[in-house]
């Protein structure tokens, strides 16, 4: 049976305190909310892009978790999606969240 192209791996115990691996964690957790929401909108990338003020290259970056979280990119994704952003930062992991404003 075939697995595909992707396949599982585990990160060493002690890499996960790395700060390299920490923040690469948080950008993978923005990408996938902001996709999350993004897709619940109905709307491309193209016009994330134009809400946020920023290029469609960079919304492609922020999924693909290539850009790490910062407050003000924070803030103008949530205006953008129009919801607002729930965080939970530990020790080893960062969680984000866009969730709808109330109609």
């Amino acid at each position: 049976m075939s697995r595909g192209y992707h396949s599982s791996w585990t990160v060493p115990e002690e890499h996960r305190a790395d700060e390299s691996y920490i923040e690469a964690g948080a950008a993978i957790a923005l990408g996938q909310a902001v996709y999350d929401r993004r897709t619940a909108l109905g709307i491309d990338q193209a016009a994330l892009a134009e809400r946020a003020a920023l290029s469609m290259e960079d919304i492609e970056r922020i999924e693909g978790g290539g850009i790490a979280p910062t407050l003000q990119l924070m803030r103008a994704l949530a205006l953008a999606l129009d919801a607002k952003l729930d965080v939970s930062i530990d020790t080893e992991e960062t969680q984000l969240s866009f969730v709808p404003r109330a109609a």
